[in-house]
């Protein structure tokens, strides 16, 4: 089980590195560098399923750390 952790948490990682950079995007909310930020960001192809992976992979390593601590 443990390799199993292991292996998630590389995924994981991978998959976070190759998400696009939304932190200068958010900043710009603060600065009002885009008023339009939040109504025109839609994901769409392989972006979406890039982030619904992740979150995924994100739940599973917690399942996985949860049995593991018991």
């Amino acid at each position: 089980m443990r390799i199993v952790l292991i292996i998630v948490s590389i995924l994981l990682i991978a998959l976070v590195l190759l998400q696009s950079n939304k932190a200068s995007d958010a900043g710009q909310i603060i600065t009002g560098g885009n008023s339009m930020l939040m109504g025109q960001l839609k994901e769409r192809g392989s972006e979406k399923f890039i982030t619904r992976l992740t979150m995924l992979m994100g739940i599973l390593f917690i399942v996985i750390s949860l049995i593991l601590g018991f």
